[in-house]
């Protein structure tokens, strides 16, 4: 019965303690050091007397430092029958800039810390609670550093024009090593950020120590003019821990956990590190108004080149005449380089075709290189006599403040008619198609100018019935007699040679073609030279036909194997590619490869054939 009575009796008993450690709740703050280097952390230890509801806001610590890494945790504890409850909040603090910061009084359910004051850079290291130091700290410029790591960061220039590169140089120098380390540099709406190449990375003594020094290149693009502010790079990382022993040890939660934990010696052999430089600030300068080009270009250097697939010889209507453009500008990135096919104006009766561009970049030095290669396909759809007026570049010259033109030179070329339109293709002086046939007729007797002249003086009505069927008798007697004339001209076919008998052959048949060195070769070199593909592939057929009469290739790829000319097939696959394709091509060298059909001339093959099965 006594424990009956005794039972309700230590619940009030718990009730009252639970209560009481509520009534005396206090809230605390303190700080590992209150004095650190610039690059260094600090650990911030918030603690409540009694239970908590929740957690204590910290969002005032955000202006001043990045919060980065958190741990909380809850101890009861019962001693000579007296419970205390006890809760903590431990912040990993990194300062965001050198001086003294204040720590505002933080809340928790309803109660305040109090302030407390941390003092960053100068003779960093030194505390009240830690009177271990660290070492000196350097921070001149953009500079930062806890004595063992620095980090600067310097630009090139610090009045750069809008857009135009900026090239930052990262330094980093430590006599420590640094686990897990991350250098990062962010942009933002006013500035574009870019690396330039990869890291170097040399060894230096200074005073005595060995000091590796890393270094990284940014390019910064501006992207406005006036004053623009940019966050200085960071480094991230884990360091050796010199400090000693934990200030927070005897504070409860944390440090009785791992005060006599195997652990312990890890869990404080690295400390974290969050070094960051200053910020970068630039002055950028507007577009000058004396610029007049369409485009800005602001570059250390330009250059600019062509080429042709052509030459400034005749092209056929509806072939293309392709201008390789190459663009290069050092300063800037070759997505910042403008099309220079706004640039062009084609003159009436040429249309333009524009390829997609090629853009890269490369390290140039201490800057980058910024290259634009771009096709543009000039097609005539009438012959004539065209000009494509010069091409100028407008940019700006960084370096002497002064602006450049770069230049292309106007182009010229004649488009004839389609290749087998011999009305659209007059030769130069000459004068009508029936003209034409005049001068080659044999049965005139009057010159070409003196029978154009008298025909033009006849009128058609004035000539007699029976003279026209004399004229239609005598042209048709003169066919005949020229047909009669080119079939006694045309050579017999050769008769095959074979040497050797047939019995020297098992089972064999020994064949041989005759070889026509007609005109369809010699259409083929002039098509060759005129670069018409679609001609070259008609003639060379025509000639092949005549060449292998018994067994004529019926394209262009059986044509090869037959040649059997490793150096002729890629040039006839090319050839026939272009016909489908109507892409460019080019048959000077088809043509002096395959310079005489001699070279072609049938050998004797030897087929194993079976033997009949039946007579």
């Amino acid at each position: 019965m006594k424990k009956l009575f005794c039972m309700p009796g230590t619940v009030i008993i718990i009730g009252l303690c639970l209560i009481s450690g509520i009534a005396n709740a206090t809230v605390t703050a303190k700080l590992d050091r209150d004095h650190i280097a610039s690059g260094d952390t600090v650990r911030l230890l918030i603690q409540r007397d009694g239970s908590a509801n929740g957690q204590p806001d910290i969002g005032a610590l955000k202006n001043d430092f990045d919060i980065l890494g958190s741990s909380s945790g809850s101890q009861v504890q019962i001693v000579n029958g007296s419970m205390s409850t006890k809760t903590q909040l431990q912040l990993t603090l990194a300062p965001k800039h050198d001086g003294v910061i204040q720590i505002p009084a933080l809340e928790w359910d309803g109660e305040h810390t109090q302030a407390l004051a941390l003092t960053v850079g100068g003779n960093g290291g030194g505390s009240s609670s830690n009177p271990a130091a660290a070492g000196n700290v350097g921070n001149a410029g953009n500079a930062g550093g806890n004595g063992h790591v620095t980090l600067t960061a310097t630009p090139d220039q610090n009045q750069p024009y809008v857009q135009a590169a900026v090239v930052l140089t990262v330094q980093l120098s430590t006599d420590q090593p640094i686990s897990q380390g991350s250098l990062d540099l962010a942009a933002n709406d006013d500035v574009l950020v870019k690396q330039l190449g990869k890291d170097t990375q040399s060894n230096e003594t200074r005073n005595g120590r060995n000091v590796q020094v890393i270094q990284r290149k940014y390019l910064l693009f501006p992207q406005h003019s006036g004053h623009i502010k940019l966050d200085g790079p960071v480094l991230t990382g884990q360091v050796p821990d010199t400090s000693g022993a934990d200030p927070f040890n005897d504070d409860g939660i944390f440090g009785s956990m791992l005060q006599n934990s195997p652990l312990a010696a890890m869990m404080h052999g690295t400390k974290p590190l969050h070094l960051r430089s200053k910020p970068i600030e630039l002055n950028v300068q507007a577009r000058p108004a004396t610029m007049t080009g369409a485009t800005w270009v602001p570059a250390l250097s330009v250059k600019l080149d062509e080429s042709w697939s052509a030459n400034s010889g005749s092209v056929h209507v509806g072939d293309p005449v392709t201008r390789h453009l190459h663009l290069e500008a050092l300063g800037l990135t070759g997505a910042q380089l403008p099309d220079l096919n706004t640039l062009i104006t084609a003159p009436d009766g040429v249309k333009v075709y524009p390829d997609k561009a090629k853009v890269e970049d490369s390290a140039r030095g201490d800057t980058v290189l910024g290259v634009r290669d771009q096709d543009i396909a000039f097609i005539a759809n009438q012959p004539g006599h065209y000009v494509l007026p010069e091409v100028k570049l407008v940019w700006w010259d960084t370096i002497n403040n002064v602006q450049r033109v770069a230049t292309l030179l106007q182009h010229e070329f004649d488009v004839v008619g389609a290749a087998g339109d011999v009305n659209a293709n007059p030769a130069p002086g000459s004068g009508t198609p029936s003209q034409a046939a005049s001068a080659t007729n044999p049965a005139s007797g009057a010159t070409p100018s003196v029978l154009s002249k008298e025909l033009s003086n006849v009128n058609a009505a004035t000539i007699p019935v029976w003279l026209w069927l004399l004229s239609v008798g005598i042209l048709l007697l003169l066919g005949a007699l020229a047909g009669w004339l080119l079939s006694r001209r045309k050579p017999a076919a050769p008769v095959p040679k074979i040497e050797g008998k047939l019995d020297d052959q098992p089972n064999g048949v020994i064949e041989s073609t005759p070889v026509n060195n007609g005109n369809p070769f010699k259409a083929f070199h002039k098509a060759c030279m005129n670069n018409d593909a679609r001609a070259a592939r008609a003639h060379l057929l025509a000639w092949a036909k005549l060449h292998w009469p018994n067994n004529p290739p019926t394209g262009i790829n059986a044509l090869a194997k037959q040649l059997n000319r490793p150096e002729l097939t890629e040039m006839l696959r090319q050839l026939d590619k272009c016909c489908y394709t109507d892409g460019a091509w080019q048959g000077e060298a088809l043509a002096r490869t395959f310079a005489q059909p001699t070279d072609t001339a049938p050998t004797l093959t030897h087929k194993n054939t079976l033997m009949e099965l039946y007579p």
